[in-house]
């Protein structure tokens, strides 16, 4: 008979299963502190000791790392999906923006899609709220917090569209992003013409979401990346175009 006998799980056992589940579901995120063990036990319900052996677990996992004196955070790793020798070449070949921006054009249109869905009313909320940080920040001449939460922004979308492996896959490359490997998102809100039209491209993926509108949110977040890969190509021919201007200015005042 496929019977078996029932057996207690360990107090230790179901702390592992819920905070594998919150960093898996992304509300623990690389590098965030966890609470004193003090307060993460009452707050678990659970004995120091049973609190202290689910640490030591979870840590033997490579989920979490503790510092000495400041305390236990989910494991930083779990940001990058990808290796440093990958990291690397992203960095040296221009082709990886323009790949890069056409892999965010699919996983972004279709999260944008599935959030208008799927997206339960907090969700819309936080991406509401997020919005209209953005709007304020707008009218701040540097660009650095309005830039910070267009990478917010984006990764709320990805949250309410509900599908975990795409929300890890989308951390890792705004990591990567806020990193510099493609290109400097802050740079492109320095242009003020750029910045405006940014933020209302944001505002039509905030209004279809907020509407419920699948096709309306999907078609303006492929057209706010559309427009991102349009800017960067224009910005490139540039700096060639500057580059052979020099090099012929050079020669004339050599000749």
């Amino acid at each position: 008979m496929p019977f078996q006998k029932i057996v207690s799980e360990k107090l230790s056992s179901a702390v592992v299963r819920q905070i594998e589940l919150l960093i898996l579901r992304g509300v623990l995120r690389p590098g965030e502190r966890l609470p004193a063990e003090r307060e993460l036990a009452d707050r678990l319900g659970v004995s120091r000791p049973s609190l202290r052996e689910a640490l030591a677990e979870l840590q033997q996992a490579g989920l979490v790392s503790t510092r000495p004196g400041a305390g236990v955070f989910v494991a930083e790793v779990l940001g990058s999906a990808f290796s440093p020798a990958l990291v690397r070449l992203f960095r040296s070949h221009e082709d990886a923006i323009f790949d890069y921006i056409d892999f965010r054009r699919d996983l972004e249109s279709m999260s944008a899609e599935r959030a208008a869905t799927l997206g339960t009313g907090t969700d819309l909320k936080v991406i509401d709220t997020l919005f209209h940080k953005m709007e304020a920040a707008h009218s701040k001449r540097d660009p650095t917090d309005e830039a910070q939460l267009d990478a917010q922004f984006h990764l709320a979308i990805v949250e309410a569209s509900h599908n975990i492996v795409r929300l890890h896959m989308m951390r890792s490359m705004f990591e990567l992003l806020a990193d510099g490997v493609f290109y400097n998102r802050q740079a492109m809100f320095r242009q003020r013409a750029t910045r405006d039209q940014l933020l209302e491209q944001h505002r039509a993926i905030n209004n279809a979401l907020q509407a419920r509108d699948p096709e309306a949110a999907r078609d303006a977040a492929a057209a706010h990346l559309d427009f991102v890969e349009s800017t960067l190509r224009s910005e490139g021919r540039a700096r060639s175009h500057e580059e052979l201007a020099r090099q012929r200015y050079h020669h004339e005042l050599e000749t």
